[in-house]
């Protein structure tokens, strides 16, 4: 007997996860594909009934969200790869400013693709040896390009890989100095943050505080001599999604630093909480810019200048249970500053921050409702029910067994209206057309704007991941140790 379309539809489901699970992302993508169109056909001429048609959509719109992940780790790892050949090629034409770029560059794309590998362990691994790799060529340009600009050497900078000996950054560098290098070039994590204050909904007083130990002494540093000292340890605390790593971003952004590390941080928690007073800066950590250790409590670095001391750098950490700190750890944090749940008008300015300028019907009194509705929502949760919010057009394209001709601006151009776009629509509507989105041209669709009712139904499904009880655990260690936010 041969079996039904529903049958061959969950068969090549099947097969393309197969293909998924063992790294054929090129032929799970094309099965992925042919099991919606497959589904889709089966909604169309064979439906299932309410409860089918809609397990059969929930299905679609994962598949659909798997390909998209698998074509942008493809389209990424190609990009890394090219990135890194081209910087090889610019490094040995001592083209350095270019090579520097384009290593960084490399390694940003290398990163994204480690995120969906599903080759196993070793696989990433490899992946994550090459970023180190890249990221010690890089500090190595770096310094040659500082040193070219005050008294340019007498020969180039040595090349990745070289087995040249008299490289003069090497030479006199102690034991511990090299280890802490060799430690933070494994950064795993490049970024150029570019967030302003102004994209930081409340938490005024963290960034004054936050000014006042960066910014300022950047900017004024004659007002911080003598007795008058920045701040060294700062300390964000708070529940998990208030925006204490973006604040962060805010302050690097704002400090006009270059680079975002994310490292290994236990041999450097360990150093800078040990029981030395004088731990040398590793020679990764720059003027002008962050590391962020990784670990489940953040320690970001900012260093403020360059030297054989800890002068000169801020150490932020970031923590979602600041109860576990002992004494000691505790005062190596000058300032302890909570980062609440945000306030009604927050959460409100937060839903149109994160709409943008996606296409909404929304007015500033949904807005306003939304925050009202949505008290004791970090600004994480918020950020998940706007995500939703934003895919209920692209899911109302997918399910729709019926569009209707629309007027709308061209793809080409904004300023030309078109008069034969094509939108969903319910099949009662006098000028329905039965049809499903594998009909429509790509050029053709019009697609629904965000609607106050789409963000209602994203917030009926997404409830707040903050519990009453780490509230208090935070709200006594504020009374005991902190200071408000």
């Amino acid at each position: 007997m041969e079996p039904t379309n529903l049958q061959k539809a969950i068969a090549v489901a099947q097969k393309a996860s197969q293909e998924d699970q063992a790294g054929n992302y090129e032929e799970a993508i094309q099965s992925y594909q042919h099991a919606v169109k497959i589904f889709l056909h089966v909604l169309k001429r064979e439906p299932q009934g309410k409860d089918g048609n809609q397990k059969i959509r929930d299905s679609c719109k994962k598949y659909l969200d798997r390909v998209e992940e698998l074509q942008a780790y493809i389209d990424n790892k190609q990009k890394a790869i090219d990135l890194a050949s081209k910087a090889a090629q610019e490094d040995k034409a001592q083209n350095y400013e270019e090579a520097l770029r384009l290593y960084q560059a490399a390694v940003q794309y290398f990163l994204h693709v480690v995120k969906y590998e599903a080759q196993g362990d070793k696989a990433k691994q490899s992946i994550r040896a090459k970023c180190a790799e890249y990221l010690d060529r890089a500090e190595k340009l770096k310094e040659y390009l500082k040193k070219k600009e005050k008294a340019p050497p007498s020969k180039p900078v040595k090349e990745s890989g070289s087995d040249d000996k008299g490289n003069e950054s090497d030479e006199g560098d102690d034991p511990e100095k090299k280890k802490f290098q060799n430690q933070l070039s494994g950064a795993i994590v490049m970024e150029k943050p570019n967030i302003k204050w102004n994209d930081v909904a409340g938490l005024e007083g963290a960034k004054e505080a936050l000014k006042e130990a960066v910014i300022l002494p950047i900017k004024f540093p004659h007002l911080f001599t003598g007795k008058r000292t920045p701040w060294r340890g700062i300390l964000l605390f708070g529940p998990p999604g208030t925006g204490k790593s973006y604040l962060a971003k805010a302050v690097a952004t704002e400090a006009n630093n270059s680079t975002f590390f994310s490292i290994s941080s236990s041999d450097l928690v360990s150093k800078w909480l040990g029981e030395s007073e004088k731990v040398r800066l590793p020679a990764v950590l720059r003027q002008n810019s962050w590391c962020r250790c990784k670990s489940s409590d953040n320690l970001l670095l900012y260093s403020t200048g360059v030297g054989n001391n800890n002068e000169g750098v801020l150490v932020l950490g970031a923590t979602n249970i600041p109860w576990t700190l002992d004494s000691a750890i505790r005062r190596r944090f000058e300032k302890r500053i909570y980062i609440p749940l945000p306030e009604e008008h927050a959460r409100s300015f937060m839903f149109k921050l994160h709409l943008g300028a996606t296409p909404n019907s929304l007015t500033d009194s949904d807005f306003v409702t939304l925050g009202k509705k949505t008290d004791g929502y970090s600004g994480a949760d918020i950020s998940v029910i706007v995500r939703d919010a934003l895919m209920q057009p692209v899911r109302k394209v997918q399910s729709a067994t019926h569009f209707k001709r629309a007027r709308g601006p061209s793809r080409d151009d904004p300023n030309v209206l078109m008069n034969d776009l094509l939108t969903p629509c319910s099949p009662g509507d006098p000028n329905a057309i039965e049809m499903t989105w594998m009909d429509v041209p790509g050029e053709k669709l019009l697609e629904p704007v965000v609607c106050m009712s789409d963000m209602l139904r994203s917030l009926s499904n997404t409830k707040p991941t903050v519990n009453d009880q780490d509230l208090e655990k935070l709200k006594k260690f504020t009374n005991d140790f902190g200071q408000e936010g």
